[in-house]
C-alpha cells in the first residue's frame, strides 16, 4: 500500500511557506477560508484529513494554485547563456539590454544584463510609481542612477534608486557589462 503521509507533508509544508509569503497569521487564514483555526493549525503540523473543499479554500484565500498546495515544490533550473535572452536596443545610445529573467507570479521584479560603449547616456523616463531599480556594475565604468546625481560606478560596485524618476546608465569605458533588477513595489 502507498505512504498516504507524504500527502499530508507537502500540504504541511505548502500551507507554511505560502501562509508565511503572505504574512497572514493562521487565525486570518483560517477566517479568511471559513475554517477552524485548530483545523488550519493541524493541517500545518502535517496531520487531519483535509477536504478538497478545504483545501480549495485555503488556495483561493492564499491566492495559489490547487496543485501548488498538493505537489512537492520542485526546484526548476534554467540557464540562459551570455549570448541568449531578448536583446533591446536604446536608438539614442550605444546600450543593449537582455531579459534575463522576467518576473515569476507573486513576484515583482525583472533582472536585465546591460552591455554599453561610451556615448551618448541611456536616458530613460521614470517608470510606475515605486520601481526601485538595482545596478551592479561588472566591467567597465559607468555614470548611473537619478538624472539630477547619477553616481560613478567600477567593477563590483551596486547602486539602488527610485526608477519612477528620470535615470540614466552612461558607459564611460569600452566594454562596460552590469546586472540591473528592476523592483516592481
Amino acid at each position: 500500500m502507498a505512504d498516504r503521509s507524504a500527502p499530508l507533508d507537502v500540504i504541511a509544508a505548502s500551507l507554511r511557506r505560502e501562509r508565511a509569503r503572505t504574512g497572514l497569521s493562521l487565525s486570518e487564514v483560517a477566517k479568511r477560508a471559513g475554517i477552524a483555526k485548530s483545523t488550519l493549525s493541524q493541517l500545518e503540523a502535517g496531520s487531519g484529513n483535509p477536504s478538497v473543499e478545504t483545501l480549495w479554500a485555503l488556495s483561493l484565500v492564499l491566492d495559489v494554485p490547487f496543485a501548488r498546495l498538493v505537489q512537492p515544490v520542485r526546484p526548476q533550473v534554467r540557464v540562459l547563456r551570455a549570448d541568449e535572452g531578448p536583446a533591446f536596443r536604446s536608438e539614442r545610445s550605444d546600450y543593449v539590454t537582455t531579459l534575463v529573467s522576467s518576473c515569476p507570479p507573486h513576484a515583482r521584479r525583472d533582472l536585465f544584463r546591460v552591455a554599453a560603449e561610451p556615448g551618448p547616456p541611456r536616458r530613460a523616463d521614470p517608470h510606475a510609481l515605486g520601481v526601485v531599480e538595482h545596478v551592479v556594475l561588472c566591467a567597465g565604468r559607468a555614470l548611473v542612477g537619478v538624472t539630477d546625481d547619477p553616481v560613478e560606478l567600477g567593477p563590483g560596485d551596486y547602486i539602488v534608486y527610485p526608477g519612477d524618476v528620470p535615470h540614466i546608465f552612461q558607459a564611460l569605458e569600452p566594454g562596460t557589462r552590469a546586472v540591473l533588477v528592476s523592483e516592481h513595489c
